[in-house]
């Protein structure tokens, strides 16, 4: 069995990523999860901790979260959308891995794994929380020239459900962001990776999110705002703020 484990290893890390190829990244990406499963596995079972300064962690984290490629990409389409999800799902379930690692299992939440891992990788729960703020905006123009393409009989309540649930979800990526930057813990570097990637993309998100959580939003940003220490991350969540604040 460690044969088969190091086997998969080595081929997800040697896989190419071809390039600025959107499918092809997604798919890469798709087979760093199961890879840092792998070695997640094996640190558990060694008494250790995850290192994702050195591979195999750093190369199959990168895989998952890179950036410089997906910003290389050429604008979204609608035919994106399948491979955007897929690589959302990856990002996701990477996300996890590393916030719930060594965490108890059962229906309750292991809240101090969870605060273990947020402290000592916090720098890579901020680069994958960069990444995921920027692909949402990549990935949900998507979802809309999808939906403006169908046929009125093809918008089911269904897909109208999906579409809402997408607009949800980039509120509640916010939500949680910005309670992030708030803790009194976070660096400032990375409270102001997070702020940026907010304030980068206000425009989409203020004519995404649907106008209760819009408002909503609002009223957090005004209170985290004096939370945050970090000068640059302040102004980066106010002109965030702004931005929301005048979307109709």
């Amino acid at each position: 069995m460690p044969l088969i484990r190091s086997v998969l290893l080595l081929i997800a890390l040697i896989a190419p990523a071809f390039g600025q190829d959107g499918p092809k990244l997604s798919a890469s990406a798709k087979d760093a999860v199961p890879a840092l499963r792998l070695y997640l596995d094996e640190v558990t079972k060694s008494g250790g901790r995850p290192d994702y300064i050195k591979p195999p962690a750093s190369d199959l984290f990168h895989r998952v979260f890179d950036l410089e490629q997906l910003t290389a990409l050429p604008p979204c389409k609608a035919g994106d959308l399948p491979w955007l999800l897929d690589w959302l799902g990856a990002a996701n379930q990477t996300n996890k891995l590393i916030m719930y690692f060594g965490a108890k299992p059962g229906p309750d939440f292991d809240q101090v794994a969870a605060l273990r891992n947020l402290t000592e990788y916090q720098d890579q729960y901020a680069a994958a929380t960069n990444f995921l703020l920027r692909f949402t905006a990549r990935e949900a123009p998507a979802l809309n020239l999808f939906m403006d393409q169908l046929s009125p009989e093809q918008r089911t309540p269904i897909r109208e459900a999906g579409l809402r649930k997408a607009r949800g979800g980039a509120a509640e990526q916010v939500f949680g962001s910005i309670s992030t930057v708030a803790d009194k813990v976070i660096k400032p570097a990375n409270a102001r990776l997070i702020t940026a990637a907010m304030r980068d993309n206000a425009d989409f998100r203020a004519s995404f999110i649907l106008p209760d959580d819009r408002t909503q939003i609002i009223g957090l940003l005004a209170k985290a705002t004096k939370m945050v220490g970090d000068e640059e991350a302040r102004n980066n969540l106010t002109a965030f703020a702004a931005t929301l604040a005048a979307a109709k």
